[in-house]
């Protein structure tokens, strides 16, 4: 305790210093409004034919004007750019295209790149992005993506503060590196992006931003210039794109068929205790049925390629989310009630395909559909979805309707309604049950810093015949220099979200904090410190003066360096009540109130560079006991084609529980991705659990052979060894998949 004692107050002593060399910080340029008028760019008719290779050798790119105007907003806002970037824009019948050259002046070698997966981390590499608002929303755009080496990434964000990373559009880019830089060629069809029907005599206009981040400098820019707090989405600073002679919309429809092979099996021990050898075909069709409604169908639904969950020991008193991993559910997810939220989810697509048996396992889709309706005004959005019956749990039927409607720059309201329908079950003489939820929910901009989310839902069960409530209200107010915030979420006994998620019911939550932003002129090695805290505080929602945990979660030291290396060292007072049974990884905690005080210092290094690491170290009481975790991570990669991580938990527990026992569980995480390019990979990964004794492997193979039509070769492995005799599922999949737009 006396070293405690002793950490505590150096950090308290950190945190003032903080405060008297704030004095001392960098004046930096402040907010500013959108403009009046925006910044308009044209986009050239090519006159002969564009080869997308990279290469940006024809003579129409050089009658092309070049959008050079960019914007600094990192390491600091404004200034000389170091790393200049030109845009030249071209458009023919069927795509508009974007030439970009991004000089270097180290050239091939100042590329920095960590390894050539799709949807990449845009934070460890080179990018180049394009943001559209075709529809000149203001509050939704598509991103298009690329690296120095044609690495591909498409995002849709929602109103800047939602973002759906699994999206995915049929488009190209190719690219080259020199000595002076790359060069990067876009080729998107007007297919892949939804405008309104050109009205004639009415110039085309649509919104537009780009950003580049020159890695090794951390020095991002953007065009047009948007304040530094904000990110490229924020779609009321964007520029106008004209010129575009765009085609009207005509017969859109996306075919993707597929066919593969599963082979499962089961054993208990040496004995075959189950198997599986299973041929499988279904698909996926897309139809855009007009520039704003498109209908998506599924059938025989498959998410063999879908990446793993990962392992976590969980010691806290809260339910884990684990996020979506499926592609039919993540496209345009950032339009549904609470999508950004990991604490109240009215509708959270995991719950389907998911049996009612105790380890939830998997449930065939036999067919769902998705239709989505958007304007510059308002959003209509449906989906449904059938679940077979399986051995252990009844069909079942899901629902979901949105409609949200847009007013002002960038506020909006929105209503959702969820029904699910449980058949009846005579195995288990269940009659038939359904499950109903109504939400509404909005977001209000008084201000470009100022943003008002809310959202109030209640639930219905049958099987209850009770109902519940949840609901949640954000204010945040995000500067150049500072962020404060506060959010209130609530959610009561009864409320059932059979196709949702709450982390805890019968709980309200607020956590009123912010940080400052500081660019100290005096630590030129420092890119930007965030000191503040957070004041977290939890009490039952049906008896408001029952008091359930607090906690203040101090933070003196953030901060990143100018190579964008991180460091923290933060503390946390907790205060406990369990009043519950309670048994972190089996430990049962004593009924009783607990005063305790945590420290966490982690640390990483470039995550840019080929060779990285990081390590954290969280210490300290833990209700009656100790708890000391170590958390470290290596990566290392070689080239872009090769690349390694090895990762390690380690929790120590002591006398701790109402018996006061020892507890050590350690969790080992090793991949490899192996690329021949950014269309043919294999990656592996293999995960260790001492707690339960568990080891998981997952490999994967997948050659995009043409644009977005891919064969898989998948291989799972699980073992189990704390059970006897061991446990252990294998399973192969062979999967290929072709797509057709037409």
């Amino acid at each position: 305790m006396k070293n405690n004692n002793r950490i505590h107050n150096f950090i308290v002593l950190l945190t003032l210093l903080t405060l008297e060399i704030t004095l001392g910080q960098e004046t930096v340029t402040g907010n500013f409004p959108p403009p009046e008028t925006p910044v308009t760019i044209t986009a050239n008719r090519v006159k002969g034919s564009i080869t997308v290779d990279g290469r940006l050798n024809e003579t129409d790119w050089g009658m092309a004007e070049p959008v050079t105007d960019f914007f600094r907003v990192e390491p600091v806002q404004g200034g000389t750019i170091k790393n200049p970037t030109e845009v030249r824009i071209l458009y023919d019948d069927k795509h508009v295209y974007f030439g970009v050259f991004a000089k270097d002046s180290l050239g091939k070698k100042g590329v920095r790149m960590q390894d050539l997966s799709r949807d990449f981390n845009g934070q460890e590499n080179d990018v180049f992005g394009i943001q559209i608002d075709a529809q000149n929303t203001k509050q939704y755009a598509v991103s298009f993506q690329t690296t120095p080496y044609g690495n591909q990434q498409d995002v849709q964000n929602f109103n800047d503060n939602n973002r759906d990373e699994d999206w995915n559009a049929l488009w190209r880019v190719r690219t080259q590196r020199t000595d002076e830089g790359y060069f990067a060629e876009f080729a998107i069809p007007f297919k892949s992006i939804r405008y309104d029907r050109p009205i004639s005599g009415v110039p085309v206009a649509w919104g537009i931003t780009f950003f580049r981040l020159a890695r090794r400098d951390y020095e991002k820019t953007v065009f047009p210039a948007i304040p530094q707090s904000f990110s490229e989405n924020r779609m009321t600073y964007a520029a106008k794109l004209t010129g575009l002679e765009v085609p009207p919309p005509s017969a859109n429809i996306r075919v993707e068929p597929y066919a593969l092979y599963q082979y499962d099996e089961n054993k208990s021990g040496d004995i075959l205790t189950n198997k599986l050898s299973d041929p499988k075909v279904g698909g996926d069709v897309k139809w855009a049925i007009n520039p704003n409604a498109v209908l998506d169908l599924t059938i025989n639904t498959d998410f063999a390629q879908a990446d793993v969950d990962r392992a976590v020991n969980n010691l806290e008193r809260f339910n884990i989310f684990f996020p979506e991993r499926r592609q039919f559910f993540l496209e345009n997810s950032g339009i549904w009630a609470g999508s950004n939220s990991s604490f109240i989810r009215p509708f959270f697509s995991r719950t389907i395909g998911l049996s009612n048996s105790f380890n939830a396992s998997p449930a065939p889709l036999d067919i769902g559909g998705r239709y989505t309706d958007r304007t510059e005004n308002r959003t209509i959005a449906a989906l449904a979805v059938r679940q077979r019956e399986t051995d252990d749990s009844p069909g079942a039927t899901f629902g979901v309707a949105r409609y949200t409607k847009n007013y002002g720059q960038e506020n909006n309201f929105g209503a959702m309604l969820t029904y699910r329908r449980d058949d009846s079950f005579s195995e288990q003489n269940l009659n038939s049950a359904d499950n109903t939820t109504v939400t509404i929910d909005g977001l209000i901009r008084p201000k470009s810093e100022l943003s008002i989310t809310y959202m109030l839902s209640a639930s219905n069960d049958s099987g209850t015949s009770k109902t519940g409530y949840a609901g949640q209200l954000f204010i945040g107010n995000t500067t150049n220099k500072s962020y404060l915030g506060y959010l209130n979420s609530f959610v009561s006994k009864e409320y059932t979200p059979d196709m949702g998620f709450v982390s805890q019911k019968d709980v309200m939550y607020h956590s009123p904090g912010g940080y400052a932003i500081m660019r100290p002129k005096g630590l030129p090695f420092i890119r930007r410190w965030d000191p503040g805290a957070f004041f977290n505080y939890y009490h039952d929602f049906e008896d408001f003066g029952n008091f359930q945990q607090s906690s203040l979660y101090i933070f003196p030291i953030y901060t990143w360096f100018k190579d964008n290396s991180f460091v923290e060292a933060s503390f946390t007072p907790t205060w406990q009540n369990i009043n519950f049974d309670f048994a972190p990884l089996g430990l049962q905690i004593a009924q009783d109130d607990y005063r305790y005080t945590r420290y966490l210092v982690r640390y990483n290094t470039d995550r840019s560079k080929k060779f990285s690491g990081s390590i954290s170290y969280d210490f300290g009481d833990f209700y009656n006991g100790t708890r000391n975790s170590v958390t470290t991570g290596l990566r290392y990669a070689p080239s872009p084609h090769i690349a390694m991580n090895v990762n390690y938990e380690h929790n120590n527990i002591n006398s701790l529980g109402i018996l006061g026992e020892d507890l050590n569980t350690d969790l080992y995480t090793a991949s490899v991705r192996l690329a021949l390019n950014p269309r043919v990979q294999l990656s592996t990964f293999y995960q260790y659990n001492s707690f339960d004794e568990q080891g998981r492997w997952n490999v994967r193979f997948s050659w995009e052979y043409m644009p977005l039509s891919f064969i898989y070769l998948v291989f799972n492995d699980t073992q189990t060894d704390v059970i006897d005799p061991i446990q252990r599922n294998t399973q192969f999949i062979s999967k290929i998949t072709f797509l057709k737009q037409f």
